[in-house]
């Protein structure tokens, strides 16, 4: 049976990859305003982020002495303001180059089936001691996961925005 996290990821991820989808191959690469990234680099954004956490998960790890979602409230507050803009820390910058869509795409799916089968495998609960989030605690897992989720949904939001921006400027 799946929990609800996986379902939550199941549609996040089903999301990303719709709107993505929208855009043709050579769209992909239109940086739609000043300041903004193109849509390829905004879904490469969300790879750098997201990709690899479940050989976190399979890291170092302790008992957690605390609810295991405590800071998934605090991480909504900061993801789901769509009017705050935060600069990209360097190492998960997308580089300025052309992006090929099909491997954007196969690599949202990898994503998807990694943090789906990581909800199945591991405890939730446990804490992750090998990495952090600047102004955080150490994470749990389940809060690295739903990590991934709002972050991936702030960034959906974004590339909405940048495919309805490039369709009014083409059209």
């Amino acid at each position: 049976m799946e929990s609800a996290i996986q379902n939550t990821i199941l549609e996040t991820y089903a999301k990303l990859n719709d709107v993505f989808s929208s855009f043709t191959k050579e769209e992909i690469n239109i940086v739609p305003f000043a300041e903004s990234w193109t849509g390829a680099q905004t879904v490469q954004h969300i790879i750098l982020a997201c990709s690899g956490l479940p050989q976190l998960f399979a890291g170092k790890t302790e008992k957690t002495t605390r609810e295991p979602d405590e800071n998934c409230k605090k991480l909504d507050g900061i993801f789901l303001d769509f009017n705050t803009k935060y600069q990209s820390p360097e190492n998960i910058k997308p580089a300025a180059v052309e992006y090929d869509k099909n491997t954007l795409l196969a690599s949202i799916k990898k994503i998807q089936t990694d943090l789906f089968e990581a909800a199945e495998t591991y405890d939730l609960t446990l804490t992750c001691l090998d990495a952090k989030i600047p102004g955080f605690e150490n994470f749990t897992i389940y809060e690295w996961l739903h990590f991934a989720i709002i972050h991936t949904q702030r960034h959906t939001h974004q590339l909405q925005t940048i495919y309805e921006t490039l369709q009014k400027k083409l059209n």
